[in-house]
């Protein structure tokens, strides 16, 4: 009998010690089901050994983030059982719209994010480090999925791919290594949050997407399903159904949902609101719904 196994892949920055981190992410992830379905809550609370974590961001960034950090934050997290009118306010805030605005047009008119503020052109040099594959950092991240990956697929388990932000693209490009140049057949589910595959800076960058028809695109996927927060400006362009859509008509997937309006992301720490976080996406009950769903069929 086939086993359901959940593989995550965290998106950047560094995190907390793996497993430390592992029991964190188990924690939230729990607790949106719960939300969305207590009976099934139950029945996840105990597979906590079915829970995979992707590991990868020791060997980008070669340290650890203190889990003391966020340990205070999750517990607030858990203890608020949904967004207050303050949340959904700044959500939809001025600065929130201008800073999508300014990085739609960057997307558009890439020669733009040498003027954006410096933490963006941070985080596009740390892009393009995956990208570029210095020292071939992004086919070492790949290959601790593909291990994960093909243990499960060889067993023929039931699996649900969660990428979170760029974890959903090292996902991705996993699949699609897996799928044109491995050989690797199957199936998996493919749960994406606050991914920024959307945007054209991705899309372009993305593994197989110069080739033709039915190899630009990996062939593992069975459904898709996207969560995109109110006010998460890391995953701008949404809807992954229309810039994927090729997918479909090929049919390489059966189906691509995507929830962006109304999905609230309220995980605040010392700093305010951050709309991106893990944890939020995670204690979500849309999102937990959609893991309860996956695990009855």
């Amino acid at each position: 009998m086939a086993t359901k196994q959940i593989i995550y892949v965290p998106g950047k920055n560094p995190k907390p010690e793996a497993e430390l981190h592992r029991e964190l992410l188990w924690r939230t992830l729990v607790e949106g089901v719960r939300r969305a379905d207590r009976s099934m809550a139950g029945e996840i609370q105990g597979c906590y050994p079915q829970f995979h974590l992707v590991s990868w961001n020791y060997l980008y960034y070669h340290k650890y983030k203190d889990i003391t950090l966020d340990i205070p934050w999750i517990d607030a997290l858990i203890n608020t059982h949904g967004p207050t009118q303050q949340d959904m306010s700044e959500a939809r805030a001025w600065n929130i719209w201008l800073s999508r605005f300014m990085l739609t047009l960057a997307d558009h008119v890439p020669w733009l994010i040498r003027i954006l503020p410096e933490e963006v052109r941070g985080t596009a040099r740390e892009m393009d480090r995956y990208f570029n594959n210095s020292d071939g950092v992004a086919r070492r991240i790949r290959d601790l999925l593909k291990q994960a990956l093909r243990q499960a697929l060889d067993r023929q388990d039931n699996v649900l791919l969660i990428g979170h932000s760029l974890g959903s693209v090292i996902a991705y490009d996993t699949l699609w290594e897996l799928s044109n140049l491995d050989g690797v057949t199957g199936k998996v589910d493919f749960l994406t949050l606050g991914s920024p595959m959307g945007l054209h800076y991705f899309q372009h960058r993305l593994l197989g997407m110069n080739g033709n028809a039915k190899k630009s695109y990996p062939s593992l996927i069975r459904h898709w399903v996207n969560f995109s927060a109110e006010g998460d400006v890391a995953s701008l362009n949404q809807n992954l159904k229309e810039s994927f859509s090729p997918m479909l008509e090929l049919g390489l997937v059966e189906s691509i949902q995507d929830h962006c309006h109304g999905i609230y992301n309220f995980f605040r720490n010392d700093v305010g609101l951050n709309c991106h976080r893990s944890y939020g996406y995670l204690v979500n009950p849309a999102v937990g719904s959609s893991i309860a769903d996956w695990w009855k069929h």
